[in-house]
C-alpha cells in the first residue's frame, strides 16, 4: 500500500488526461457533473447514512442511502419515500418519479437509493433525495409484518415481538441511547484517570452474597451430576458482582472501574428486575472520605445524563413526549443542584412521622424498602437523595465501621432517585486487619499486604435508564426480553 507521500508522487506522475488538479480537488459534491457519463463510467457514489444526509449543509452529487422503508405515498407525477437506517430517528424523505415505483417497494423493505442530495423546500426538514435509481435489496410482506406504518405501537405489544421490535421508533431511540450513554460512562472514567478493568464473568466466588447464583456446568456435568465432577475442579457460577475483583486492582491502581454483564437468579417477574443486566461499578483508593464516593457517583449521574441529552436530542424528546411527560423538567432541574444528603437514621425518622401508610413498618435496624425510598425521595423534592451511615448489622462485612457509639453503623450510602427507589450503592471497604479479623477471614490477604483505605460503589445500567427515561418496566430498556422468546434468536 502506498504512504501518503508516495501517494503523492504518484499522483504527479499521472497524466493530465486521467488526473488533473482541478478534478482532484473537488469535492464528492461535484460528482454531479458526471451524470450524463453511461453509470458503468461513473464515478462511485458517496455513501451516506441517514444521519449524515439531514446534517448535510450544502447539496451534493450522486450519493447512495440504504436502509429501510418507513413509510410510501404514491401520486399521479411524484413518489414519496422516508428511508431509515438506524442512525438517527428521523428519515430521510426521497422524492422519485412514479415510475420507479414496484409490487416490491413496501413499508418496511429494504432498499439501496441512489441520486442526487439537495436542499429541501419543507420546513420540516433540511434536506432530501433525489432518486435517480432505487433497487430493492429485501421485500417485505406488509401484511405479515406486526409493525404497521404511521402507528404508535406501546411497549407492550412491541414486547411481544423480541426480533422486530428494534425496528420501532421507540425500541431504535433506546437503542441508541444505550450506545452514547455507554460511551459516556467510558468517557467519565477515562476522563478523570481510571483504568478500565475486565472483570470475570464466570467465578467460583458470590461476592459477599449479592444475590441468587446461576451456576455453570457442562452439558456433561448435568448428565452425570451425581459424579461431581467440575470442570474447573470447584463449583463456578455467572458473577453477581465484580466488586471483588476490582479491589483486587485497587492494590496496584488507585482508580479502577468495569462497566459489563450481571446475573442474580432472583425469580422475579416485577417491573424492577432482571436476571441479567448491566452494572457499572468503581473503587478508589487513599480515600478515607464518604463524600468523596458520593461526589463520583453525582459527577458519574450528572455527566452521562447531560451527555445523553446533548448527544440524543431527539430520541430523548419521544420517551419525554409519550411515555413520561412531567420527565425531562425534572431532571433538567435535577442536573442544576446538589443531590440531598441524609443519614440513615433521619431517614427512619422521616419515615416514621409519615402520615402514610406503609406495608413494611419503618423501624430502626431494618432495611429501606422501595416504598420507603421512594417516599423519602418525594419528601426531599422530588431529587436524588443520598442515605448515608446505615446500621452495622444491616450491611455486608466489609464496609468500615464508623465506631460511633452504641447505635454502631457503617460507611454506606445508597442514592435514590423518584420514581426507582436505589440506583447505586456503595460503601467505604474496611481496609484495617483486626477489624476484619473479627468479623470474618475472607479477604485477610487484601488487608496484609499495603492495604489503603478505599472505598466504592456500583450503579445498574439498565435501573439508570429506566429512570432518565421514565420508562415504567425495565424490561422495557434492554434490547432482547429474557426465555423464552429470545430463544427465537
Amino acid at each position: 500500500m502506498l504512504g501518503a507521500r508516495g501517494g503523492w508522487r504518484a499522483l504527479r506522475r499521472c497524466p493530465s488526461s486521467i488526473v488533473s488538479s482541478s478534478s482532484f480537488s473537488s469535492s464528492f459534491s461535484s460528482f454531479s457533473s458526471s451524470s450524463s457519463l453511461p453509470r458503468e463510467q461513473r464515478a462511485p457514489a458517496a455513501r451516506l447514512r441517514v444521519r449524515q444526509a439531514l446534517g448535510a449543509r450544502e447539496a451534493a452529487g450522486e450519493v447512495q442511502v440504504q436502509g429501510w422503508v418507513r413509510s410510501i405515498r404514491s401520486q399521479k407525477e411524484v413518489l414519496f419515500l422516508h428511508i431509515n437506517d438506524g442512525s438517527s430517528l428521523e428519515s430521510l424523505q426521497v422524492v422519485a418519479d412514479p415510475s420507479m415505483e414496484s409490487r416490491d417497494l413496501t413499508f418496511g423493505s429494504a432498499v439501496e437509493v441512489r441520486g442526487k442530495l439537495v436542499k429541501s423546500p419543507h420546513k420540516m426538514q433540511n434536506m432530501e433525495l433525489k432518486a435517480e435509481s432505487i433497487r430493492v435489496v429485501g421485500p417485505c410482506d406488509t401484511l405479515s409484518f406486526p409493525l404497521k406504518a404511521k402507528e404508535r405501537h406501546p411497549l407492550e405489544y412491541v414486547r411481544q415481538f423480541p426480533h422486530l421490535r428494534c425496528r420501532s421508533n421507540a425500541l431504535g431511540a433506546l437503542l441508541r441511547i444505550r450506545s452514547e450513554a455507554t460511551a459516556a460512562i467510558h468517557s467519565f472514567f477515562q476522563d478523570h484517570g481510571y483504568v478500565h478493568i475486565h472483570t470475570p464473568i464466570i467465578t467460583s466466588n458470590d461476592c459477599e452474597g449479592a444475590g441468587e447464583l446461576f451456576q455453570i456446568e457442562t452439558s456433561n456435568e448435568t448428565q452425570k451430576s451425581a459424579e461431581k465432577n467440575h470442570f474447573f475442579n470447584v463449583p463456578a457460577f455467572l458473577t453477581v458482582s465484580g466488586q471483588l475483583h476490582l479491589e483486587v486492582m485497587a492494590g496496584a491502581f488507585t482508580h479502577v472501574f468495569t462497566f459489563g454483564p450481571t446475573f442474580r437468579a432472583e425469580n422475579s417477574q416485577s417491573r424492577r428486575h432482571l436476571a441479567e443486566f448491566y452494572m457499572v461499578e468503581a473503587e478508589l483508593s487513599f480515600t478515607e472520605s464518604l463524600q468523596d464516593i458520593m461526589q463520583v457517583m453525582e459527577d458519574l449521574f450528572k455527566t452521562a445524563t447531560s451527555t445523553v441529552f446533548s448527544r440524543c436530542p431527539r430520541d430523548v424528546e419521544l420517551f419525554h413526549k409519550y411515555v413520561a411527560p412531567a420527565q425531562k423538567g425534572r431532571l433538567e432541574q435535577m442536573l442544576k443542584n446538589k443531590f440531598v444528603t441524609i443519614s440513615y437514621n433521619e431517614a427512619v425518622e422521616i419515615l416514621k412521622q409519615a402520615s402514610q401508610t406503609f406495608a413494611f413498618k419503618p423501624e430502626w435496624g431494618c432495611d429501606l424498602q422501595t416504598e420507603h425510598e421512594k417516599y423519602l425521595v418525594q419528601h426531599c423534592g422530588e431529587v436524588p437523595v443520598f442515605v448515608i451511615n446505615y446500621p452495622y448489622d444491616l450491611k455486608p462485612f466489609y464496609m468500615r465501621d464508623n465506631e460511633d457509639g452504641p447505635q454502631r453503623t457503617v460507611a454506606a450510602v445508597d442514592l435514590l432517585v423518584p420514581g426507582i427507589g436505589e440506583l447505586c450503592g456503595g460503601s467505604l471497604r474496611e481496609e484495617r486487619l483486626p477489624f476484619l479479623q473479627s468479623r470474618l477471614q475472607r479477604y485477610l490477604d487484601l488487608r496484609k499486604f499495603g492495604s489503603v483505605p478505599h472505598g466504592g460503589f456500583g450503579m445498574g445500567f439498565e435501573r439508570y435508564l429506566q429512570y432518565i427515561l421514565g420508562v415504567d418496566n425495565i424490561k422495557d430498556v434492554i434490547p432482547f426480553p429474557r426465555f423464552p422468546h429470545s430463544c427465537l434468536l
